[in-house]
């Protein structure tokens, strides 16, 4: 039985996108014979205070047959570095490594964790999966620090995986050998019965008709353009802009100051971080799903939104622009435009057999194109390719 190993930022019960495909994806994997660990770590979470200091551990438990290993790196000083951070990371699964000789490394986020896993992989001649996920290449490739060693990622990797073509196709300017290397595939959505959840805890508080959207609100997401577009409607269309989730810590205070702003923080409701059960049960009670993105690699919750056969209102970007057609499963707008929201919001908002022709035909779309076990086959295929004889003769040789 092969021994994987996977790096991510974030698992559940983290909160989180990225957390929750690499639980679907470690469990798939398991079923396909792989022997699944998943090593956790990021710098965030490297809070400093004067009355902590701590050694580094890693805590090891399993989770559902997945081996779950968390990794904290010591607090000595009030002034942590980032160096500091990536060399006891490393540190730590090099230690992984000794204890249970992994076959083949698998990154998810090339920032951060593609870099330590990749040296480490790179070190130990094991080959090395990293796949591209949104932010990485849409967002951190602009920090000149972070540039050449992302570079360096992409052309170290046995294999990388993009869930767009416009992330494959940026990885190809930065490192053209990527293109004999890698694939590009959407995640996948499990079945939801959305008639079993539990009634959400706001939903009494819904009024006329609800526009709704799902997830960690940050400036990719597009936000702003959908409250102009919101107050638009205002005179128009009685309303709750509904956003389950909440805004990114660090920039919580300019979205405070946009909704005050917006001349419709009345109509808006912010439910906060919650549980993915029960942001799935506000599913059904959305008339319109809105995802104005300005970029975001193959977002689950736009799948969610699919599944529960929502009408959808999404920008022509990453994922979301390949996977939606528009006037046939959802309006797709340009990115960064009110305007355009504004006359899709308003389109649906009056016409409610076009709400339920549009959700009917994404929740049929959800259902034949993104069943798991289609994902299942796509990484077959690609750890069937990385662990061949002939990929791993070339690794050990150092040409790969």
């Amino acid at each position: 039985m092969k021994r994987i190993c996977i790096t991510t930022l974030e698992f559940p019960p983290d909160v989180g996108g990225v957390g929750e495909s690499v639980n679907r994806i470690a469990r798939l994997l398991l079923a396909l014979n792989y022997e699944v660990h998943v090593a956790v770590f990021h710098s965030k979470d490297r809070k400093v205070s004067a009355d902590c200091r701590k050694r580094a551990s890693c805590a090891t438990i399993e989770q559902d047959g997945i081996l779950v290993h968390r990794i904290e790196p010591a607090i000595r000083t009030a002034i942590s570095t980032k160096q500091d951070f990536l060399s006891e990371i490393y540190l730590q699964l090099k230690l992984l490594q000794h204890q249970y000789q992994f076959d083949i490394f698998h990154a998810f986020f090339i920032n951060e964790t593609g870099y330590l896993t990749t040296l480490i992989a790179r070190e130990n001649s094991i080959p090395v999966i990293n796949s591209v996920r949104g932010s990485d290449l849409h967002k951190h490739i602009f920090n000149p620090t972070l540039h050449a060693q992302m570079v360096w990622v992409l052309e170290n990797s046995s294999w990388v995986t993009f869930v767009s073509q416009d992330l494959y196709n940026r990885a190809t300017l930065f490192a053209p050998t990527v293109q004999t290397k890698s694939s590009v595939f959407w995640n996948s959505i499990e079945p939801i019965n959305f008639t079993q959840l539990p009634l959400p805890r706001l939903v009494d508080k819904l009024q006329g008709l609800v526009i709704g959207s799902v997830g960690r609100f940050r400036d990719k997401k597009g936000i702003e353009y959908l409250l102009d577009a919101c107050v638009e409607l205002k005179e128009e269309i009685d309303f709750t802009l509904l956003l389950v989730g909440d805004f990114a810590e660090k920039e919580c205070e300019y979205w405070q100051q946009e909704i005050a702003s917006s001349s419709i923080s009345e109509n808006i409701l912010i439910t906060g971080i919650v549980e993915r059960k029960e942001a799935l049960a506000y599913l059904p009670h959305i008339d319109i799903f809105a995802i104005p993105s300005l970029h975001d690699g193959c977002p689950n919750a736009m799948l969610e939104a699919m599944l529960s056969g929502r009408a959808i209102v999404g920008t022509n970007v990453d994922a979301i622009g390949g996977i939606l057609v528009d006037e046939v499963d959802a309006l797709v707008v340009n990115p960064a435009s009110s305007e355009e929201l504004a006359i899709a919001l308003r389109s649906l908002a009056s016409q409610p057999q076009l709400r339920h022709k549009l959700g009917d035909a994404a929740k049929r779309k959800a259902i034949a194109a993104f069943s798991p076990t289609v994902e299942q086959q796509h990484w077959q295929e690609v750890y069937h390719q990385v662990l061949s004889p002939e990929e791993l003769a070339l690794i050990n040789l150092g040409v790969a």
